[in-house]
């Protein structure tokens, strides 16, 4: 009886990694980026609730097909570069089949396969929880904000803009 409740006191706590596991059950990528934002911009706020429904992140976000918070319109200051792709333009793939493991950095310089990449400095709070060495993001052009991307965290179903650096 003894060897029983050993047994099975070793198997619980050899299985106590796999319990510890984020078993984080998140919906697919969005199959494709937003489309060019018509209609009247929502004014910038410093202090936007970005949580549009019970549960969800109070940071720009993807609900289904509906890109929360990029809504802003192209006229947006925060987005404007003096010099558009400066660093030239990313080519690596875009969209759910080219999906990308952050290697390191922060905000202020990230990279993924010898590419580099910096968050807008309006964004930088959304991306607070990142995990800039493990991470799996997905890379979307900007219809609306010339020579920005947007970079979808899988993991946290956020997203940032991000700025390409080059390689």
């Amino acid at each position: 009886m003894k060897y029983l409740q050993l047994t099975l006191a070793a198997l619980l706590v050899l299985s106590v990694p796999a319990f510890a596991q984020k078993g984080a059950a998140h919906a697919a990528p969005p199959a494709r980026g937003p489309a060019a934002f018509h209609g009247t911009p929502h004014a910038v706020e410093p202090n936007r609730n970005f949580s549009d429904k019970a549960g969800h992140p109070n940071a720009p976000h993807v609900d289904g097909k509906t890109w929360v918070g990029h809504d802003t319109g192209p006229n947006d200051a925060r987005y404007h570069l003096d010099q558009p792709w400066a660093h030239g333009q990313f080519s690596g793939g875009f969209g759910p089949r080219h999906v990308w493991h952050l290697g390191g950095g922060g905000p202020g310089r990230f990279w993924f396969n010898g590419w580099y990449w910096d968050v807008a400095v309006a964004d930088v709070a959304f991306c607070d929880g990142w995990l800039w060495d493990s991470d799996e993001i997905v890379i979307y052009e900007d219809p609306d904000h010339v020579g920005w991307y947007l970079a979808y965290n899988e993991r946290l179903g956020t997203y940032v803009h991000v700025e390409y650096l080059g390689t």
